[in-house]
């Protein structure tokens, strides 16, 4: 009875210690890395700070080439503290991580954090959630892990934040894995796991004949939409929020589709003189009908600079759909985001737009693809912009102060007041 009961305490150990990691990987053991960092934050958040974190990077100590095993990253002691302006709200801090992958491997880890913190006050130090991602192993030998840049990306009801912090020396520390040799070869790499395919193939916008629903047949290349009304929820950065018809184009390429997407001219009043590049716009473009999940489209920004007062009008959008699924598929659209960027270099400012109400715009008859959507999209390419309200540096040097005071409708930008006034609704697309 001893001996079953000495059995059974070591099973639940080894169930508690190797939780998340493949079944042939040892209990996980964790180092620790303490490095110095040099943190920038977002726009008007002042110049950048230089201070000290630790990491604890977290992996199995031993595994087999063909194993998927989890990696976490914990920061320890924070290289910030939270401003003295305003308090962070529960659940609202999102922190980002890449881990180098050395040794017998190479590449870069992209961990993510769940957005999971206490509320935390101001001058407080601040919280982040750990870091995890799956690392395949596919070469034998010791893989390092050492910790490497990272962002912490803070929301508010106005909008998303992100400071961006990158090691100023070498990092030394981190964890190990000995990986024995298995039934597969190759490298071990990390990969850089940025977003999907978001980005568009042809501009072109369809000009052929026809409706708003496409046939497979018949040689058709271009498919134009039709013109929707959509009203899109910017909160309280744009008060009123906006309306604008948008049309979605699509161009068969192959398989897939190119799309373009198109809002009305002048889809706002500029409320003060804006730089060429200020302004940058992206939308997802929900699937209905047999296939399922979104397509990100972004277009370029604004090429000239904006007069204040004068009508400021969307680039067009572009993106490419891989269909998942075979049959009539709707394409209707969803968030708009406009990055904000008030100063060349500076970290963009991320204005969310949920649309509020809208329509299909266009259907397409679609044959699946291998590797289509046919799922939610990922957030890659260009979301996860803007920058954080925490400072980023040693307390004893002051910190960074954000200077991204909301009041109302009035965000302050560095010295400048950038006060946003009601998008205008707007007469026909381009």
């Amino acid at each position: 009875m001893k001996t079953q009961r000495r059995v059974s305490a070591a099973v639940v150990a080894l169930l508690l210690g190797g939780a998340g990691i493949a079944i042939s990987a040892s209990p996980a053991v964790a180092a620790e890395a303490t490095f110095k960092v040099k943190c920038v934050p977002p726009a008007g958040g002042g110049d950048p700070v230089e201070g000290e974190t630790t990491a604890k990077i977290t992996a199995p100590a031993t595994a087999k080439v063909g194993d998927e095993v989890e990696v976490v990253w914990e920061t320890v002691k924070p290289a910030s503290n939270n401003t003295d302006l305003m308090d962070i709200p529960k659940d609202s801090v999102q922190p980002t991580g890449w881990i180098a992958v050395g040794g017998a491997g190479t590449g870069e880890l992209k961990v993510v954090g769940e957005k999971k913190n206490p509320p935390i006050p101001k001058k407080a130090p601040m919280v982040m959630s750990p870091m995890k991602a799956k690392l395949k192993l596919t070469k034998a030998g010791k893989i390092t892990l050492t910790p490497g840049k990272y962002e912490v990306a803070v929301s508010f009801s106005f909008g998303t934040f992100v400071t961006k912090c990158a090691p100023t020396g070498e990092v030394k520390g981190g964890a190990t894995i000995d990986v024995a040799a298995g039934s597969s070869g190759g490298t071990t790499d990390g990969g850089t796991t940025n977003g999907g395919n978001t980005n568009g193939g042809n501009n072109n916008g369809g000009t052929a004949n026809g409706g708003t629903t496409s046939g497979g047949g018949g040689g058709q290349t271009d498919f134009p939409g039709k013109a929707v009304e959509v009203a899109f929820d910017c909160g309280p950065v744009v008060p009123g929020g906006i309306k604008t018809p948008v049309t979605i184009n699509a161009k068969k390429n192959g398989g897939s589709y190119d799309l373009t997407v198109k809002t009305a001219k002048g889809a706002m009043a500029a409320p003060m003189a804006l730089p060429a590049g200020a302004l940058k716009p992206s939308m997802n473009v929900k699937l209905g009908g047999a296939d399922s999940g979104t397509v990100k489209v972004a277009g370029p920004a604004n090429a000239e600079p904006i007069a204040d007062k004068a009508p400021v009008s969307l680039n067009d959008m572009t993106g490419t759909y891989k269909p998942g699924k075979t049959g009539k598929v709707t394409l209707s659209p969803d968030q708009l985001t406009i990055d904000v960027t008030m100063a060349p270099g500076s970290t963009p400012i991320n204005v969310p737009c949920k649309a509020t109400s809208s329509g299909v715009s266009l259907e397409l008859d679609t044959t699946a693809q291998a590797g289509g959507s046919g799922s939610p999209s990922t957030t890659g390419a260009t979301t996860s912009g803007p920058g954080g309200l925490a400072d980023t540096g040693a307390e004893d040097e002051g910190g960074i102060k954000a200077l991204a005071l909301v009041a109302g409708t009035v965000i302050l930008l560095g010295g400048a007041v950038f006060t946003f006034t009601p998008w205008r609704r707007l007469r026909g697309t381009r």
